[in-house]
């Protein structure tokens, strides 16, 4: 079944790596894929283009079904293959609730980390203003406690939406794992930073880790003044 299964991914891109890790936990190993470069512009070749009206990755194909958003791919893959590989979303309706109450907060998560991380890069020069840096980095360490509360809440050992890794922890996991690579300092996100070190070694996750990390461990350090 993965044979007829096609992904266009970027490294170290948290909505392809969500997708890789989903595709690992359902033991679809085998899939056909292509690495495109971002730096290189690669992901807006005239293959993704034809399967993809926004031109953007992760970009996934089976057989005659395209399917583009990453949240979408996720959730598609737990339904076609339930009985095969991980059980990602749970049956009972309070612990699903959580497990996509989890799921889309990491829009929220993913975002003022960007608004730290990236500030050069997404505002202009001219446009640039401390006051504003400063405003970004006070909403993401509030963000960070939230979460470190979530954790710390469910107790020592949990996954972000209960005690078995989930869905929650497919979409998450990529945009947490950003806060060590740049240099966040653990004392802002205790919990996190325990759940980042009990879940990194997990074979879905080391199967994905983004090649580029591989090659460079050390990211730089925009979080690092957090």
């Amino acid at each position: 079944m993965a044979q007829k299964m096609m992904l266009y991914w970027g490294s170290g891109s948290p909505p392809c790596w969500r997708l890789m890790i989903a595709l690992e936990e359902k033991k679809l190993q085998g899939y056909k894929h292509k690495l495109l470069s971002f730096d290189k512009k690669e992901h807006q070749c005239e293959e993704v283009k034809a399967l993809n009206p926004r031109v953007q990755l992760p970009t996934f194909k089976h057989g005659d079904l395209v399917v583009n958003e990453s949240f979408a791919a996720c959730l598609y893959l737990e339904s076609a293959f339930k009985s095969q590989g991980a059980r990602l979303i749970p049956e009972d309706p309070a612990e699903q609730a959580l497990v996509y109450q989890r799921m889309f907060e990491t829009d929220n998560l993913q975002q003022k980390m960007y608004d730290v991380a990236y500030y050069e890069w997404f505002v202009p020069e001219g446009e640039r203003h401390e006051s504003a840096l400063k405003r970004n980095k006070e909403t993401l360490v509030a963000e960070l406690k939230l979460w470190d509360g979530y954790l710390e809440k469910m107790g020592k050992g949990s996954f972000l939406a209960g005690k078995d890794f989930t869905m929650a922890d497919v979409v998450c996991f990529p945009v947490i794992a950003y806060f060590p690579r740049f240099h966040c300092p653990k004392e802002k996100c205790p919990r996190l930073m325990e759940y980042y070190e009990m879940v990194k070694d997990r074979p879905s996750i080391k199967a994905s880790w983004p090649p580029h990390w591989l090659e460079n461990p050390e990211g730089p350090d925009t979080l690092k003044n957090l």
